[in-house]
């Protein structure tokens, strides 16, 4: 709620993930009057389902990484070997940004 409470009219607010657990319960109701708010919710699954799409998608991103439009921050990286600890440490909430297993 105090997402939404962010919101001017007609504004969206965009649900990525869920690291701080389950989303509870909406009562869509409340959108409209917040002023007319907009709600989603992307799945990656969704908008890469098919391949041509996932290639268009990720052309898209890389141009705006090389533009710099995009950065990526790497927060920690691993040997391939330690990929166990890696997945403890992201499943423990130890790491920030992106992780990268290095070969």
């Amino acid at each position: 709620m105090k997402s939404l409470d962010c919101l001017r009219p007609m504004g969206t607010m965009v649900s990525f993930g869920q690291s701080s657990g389950s989303v509870p319960p909406l009562d869509v109701g409340i959108l409209s009057a917040k002023g007319s708010l907009f709600l989603t919710r992307p799945s990656l699954m969704a908008y890469t389902a098919r391949r041509q799409d996932l290639l268009a998608h990720a052309r898209d991103l890389f141009d705006m990484v090389e533009k710099g439009a995009v950065t990526i921050s790497i927060g920690q990286s691993y040997d391939l070997k330690d990929a166990a600890r890696a997945h403890q440490d992201l499943e423990a909430r130890k790491t920030t940004g992106s992780t990268v297993l290095m070969p």
